[in-house]
């Protein structure tokens, strides 16, 4: 049972690492293969401090999974007008809110597999930029 809660931990952790480089790196194409491969970076060295090999993989695989998960609400947020120091704070305070919440049991392997499925909603669900309060100025 300790093992499967540790690969769990681990699966959070880099799913955390993933989304906190996300928003660092992936304002571009160029920028979201660096956050991915220094996700799965991040995750094996996550994992081995952990215990072994096992939970490197589950922290690589969680790793690669919230960095293109957060990817898409990165991009999205740059598209659509907002700033890249902004949108880098933003996304990495929620990186490091996931790595914490990693330490609940099972959450890990929930936030691995539910981060690539939110970013993959977001992309059908897209829109354009937000009006604001220019549609109330009509003449």
């Amino acid at each position: 049972m300790w093992e499967l809660y540790r690969i769990g931990l681990a699966a959070g952790l880099g799913a955390g690492a993933g989304v906190l480089l996300a928003g660092l790196l992936a304002s571009s194409r160029i920028g979201l293969v660096a956050a991915v491969v220094a996700a799965a970076v991040v995750g094996v060295g996550i994992g081995l401090l952990i215990q072994n090999w096992d939970e490197a993989l589950a922290a690589a695989l969680g790793g690669i999974a919230g960095a293109a998960g957060a990817a898409q609400v990165v991009q999205g947020a740059l598209r659509r007008g907002g700033t890249r120091v902004g949108t880098a704070v933003l996304v990495g305070i929620g990186g490091i809110a996931i790595a914490g919440l990693a330490l609940i049991p099972v959450v890990g392997y929930l936030e691995a597999v539910g981060i690539p499925a939110f970013g993959a909603r977001l992309r059908k669900s897209g829109g354009g930029r937000y009006a604001g309060l220019r549609i109330l100025a009509r003449d």
